[in-house]
């Protein structure tokens, strides 16, 4: 660690008591995915305390501007514009019950962070206070996007298709991982999650009375056989050497136990890190489910929605973060290749609009049992301790890419 980057990780020290407190406030009012109205206010009130200019953004996010002052001109990027990055952080919760029992347990029903949203937003918080303290070390510009609805693949795409990120030249941002001890940090180049597709299949048969089934078309033994015979896709249609996940979470059917269902929804998705492969799913789905319909008669449909693409890190931006967390953490802290995992984030949005890095940073700490329970979990939480490596990060990545350091 250089004399600057101890400078600034003592900074991020005293800083952590306001990221804890700030996160905690977050982590009791949990607001799900494009209902985050209370989260987006706090987070204005932050950035006007921080002083930097903020307008909102996807509707329920916030977007936030930092000016160097550092005299002289704007170093360009590789593409020779000036110099502009955009720092992400996710800010919707998840419709769980909160189990954990702690002093900043959910004071909402049914809604929770149970994924370490609250921490990111938290941390960036932190990032943006220290950034502009130092915003005569710097100049060009920074942004900051406080992305609502990861959750449901919204506020990326909204983000991104508003023109938020236009003028940006690298991204980057972070996430918790329970499955990693604290003071771990994965930086690793290429894909790192995968695409994620909602789909609805319907579908529509005919009622009868269980006892003559030849009168009705049953909807729920169809939708039955199509839930078995998508598994079919994966295993017998898919190399088992590709990475490709099918999972129906939610099936409804039926209004009485003697009746035959006319009717029948199921809801699922699609996770791969081959894009073609991708495509070639959505179609296969899309025959097996007319065909097993037709079969029957009755009919089949699917509706589909895109919330993800693959997340691929880019390898310029991996080695420049890369180069930073060796310094600030050790490389031994590093980890730069492990098995890409099928969980989607739409952080490839920005990714795939501005060339970037996504970073993890082990949030388990051996004193907090919770710390290690699986993201949306109902106990899922995080050692507090993993936002002062995100933070030091992103504030010292954020310096060193500005100055054309790395």
């Amino acid at each position: 660690m250089t004399s600057f980057e101890q400078k600034i990780y003592d900074e991020v020290l005293r800083d952590h008591p306001a990221v804890v407190e700030f996160r905690r406030d977050l982590h009791r009012h949990p607001e799900i995915a494009r209902e985050e109205f209370r989260s987006q206010a706090r987070i204005e009130e932050e950035l006007d305390k921080i002083g930097l200019a903020h307008w909102r953004s996807a509707g329920t996010g916030v977007m936030a501007k930092l000016e160097g002052t550092k005299p002289g001109p704007v170093l360009p990027a590789g593409d020779g514009r000036p110099r502009c990055l955009v720092l992400r952080a996710d800010t919707d919760a998840l419709p769980v019950d909160e189990k954990h029992e702690c002093e900043y347990k959910s004071e909402i029903p049914d809604r929770m962070h149970a994924c370490g949203h609250d921490g990111h937003t938290a941390s960036l918080i932190g990032a943006a206070r220290l950034l502009a303290a130092h915003r005569d070390l710097f100049s060009g510009t920074i942004l900051f996007a406080f992305q609502p609805g990861e959750e449901v693949g919204y506020g990326g795409y909204a983000m991104v298709g508003e023109g938020q990120v236009d003028e940006a030249t690298r991204s980057f941002g972070f996430h918790t991982a329970s499955e990693l001890p604290g003071g771990k940090v994965v930086l690793m180049p290429g894909p790192n999650n995968a695409s994620v597709d909602w789909f609805r299949i319907t579908v529509e048969g005919l009622s009868a009375h269980v006892s003559k089934p030849d009168l009705g078309v049953d909807a729920l033994y169809i939708a039955s056989q199509i839930v078995v015979a998508l598994q079919s896709l994966v295993t017998r249609m898919s190399s088992p050497m590709e990475h490709l996940l099918i999972g129906v979470g939610k099936l409804n059917a039926g209004t009485a136990y003697n009746v035959i269902a006319d009717h029948a929804e199921m809801e699922g998705t699609v996770r791969s890190l081959d894009p073609e492969l991708r495509i070639l799913t959505q179609q296969r789905i899309e025959a097996l489910v007319q065909h097993t319909a037709a079969l029957y008669g009755a009919e089949g449909s699917v509706e589909w929605d895109d919330f993800t693409p693959v997340l691929v890190n880019d390898e310029a931006a991996t080695k420049e973060v890369q180069k930073i967390a060796f310094s600030l953490f050790g490389e031994e802290n590093v980890i730069t290749s492990r098995k890409p995992s099928l969980g989607g984030d739409d952080m490839a949005v920005f990714i795939d609009k501005v060339p970037g890095a996504y970073a993890y940073v082990g949030s388990c700490d051996p004193k907090l049992p919770e710390s290690g329970r699986s993201h949306h979990h109902p106990c899922f939480d995080i050692g507090e301790d993993c936002l002062i490596l995100s933070e030091a990060l992103t504030v010292c990545y954020a310096l060193a890419y500005m100055n054309g350091e790395v």
